[in-house]
């Protein structure tokens, strides 16, 4: 497992946060993921690479800035 962190434009509430954390965990049920809502960060601990987080995060509409 690694630690994947990023930073996520378009969230506004706790429904985001909730959607972009099943988005993932469908992908790696046993991901852990914690969102930041108020600066929009993101870190995972996950078997998935970055750029599979990161699709999982843009498929629910969400911006990735780093």
């Amino acid at each position: 497992m690694t630690s994947i962190e990023m930073t996520i434009s378009g969230m506004s509430c706790e429904h985001c946060v909730k959607a972009v954390t099943q988005a993932i965990r469908s992908r790696d049920p046993a991901a852990e993921v914690v969102i930041d809502l108020a600066s929009g960060r993101l870190r995972a601990t996950t078997t998935l690479p970055r750029d599979q987080v990161q699709a999982a995060v843009e498929e629910e509409g969400y911006g990735v800035a780093g």
